[in-house]
């Protein structure tokens, strides 16, 4: 009988975050230097929301009728996103990728960021299941690339 992955072991728990007083712009920036598509909005170490491309794309489609924009990633943010914890396992997590739009979900340990999983990830762990139905060693996820994990360990 194989062993079904948990996220714990195959999600990223190095993380690109952004804070929710961090101006629009700089975040726009940040996503972008590090190649992530979306990011976990985290305050004192609590997930407070989401931001991703899409998101992004509709302020500067909103833009059009006016100004740059300007603000806080706090008023662009998704509030309150979905999440999924620790224990949740790979068949449940690729069924909510199915049934929704998400790219991402952070996994929580109550209200604390603990990780993220992605698309990628599960395709991966799936990956690893077939090759290893007895149970691989699992790395951290994909989703950094090396460069990107080098650079979050200076920091």
């Amino acid at each position: 009988m194989s062993q079904i992955p948990l996220v714990e072991e195959f999600m990223t728990t190095k993380v690109v975050t952004l804070a929710p007083e961090m101006d629009i712009y700089e975040a726009i920036l940040k996503m972008m230097k590090y190649d992530v598509s979306g990011a976990p909005v985290v305050d004192n170490g609590q997930l407070v929301g989401m931001l991703s491309e899409k998101d992004c794309m509709g302020i500067f489609a909103a833009a059009a009728y006016s100004n740059l924009p300007r603000g806080t990633v706090a008023e662009y943010m998704v509030m309150h996103p979905e999440t999924i914890g620790l224990k949740t396992d790979l068949f449940t997590v690729a069924g909510i990728f199915m049934h929704r739009p998400y790219r991402r979900l952070p996994v929580v340990e109550g209200e604390a960021l603990r990780g993220v999983v992605s698309r990628t990830d599960v395709l991966r762990a799936s990956v690893e299941l077939w090759k290893n139905p007895e149970g691989p060693s699992w790395t951290d996820s994909k989703y950094l690339t090396p460069e990107l994990k080098a650079l979050l360990k200076k920091n």
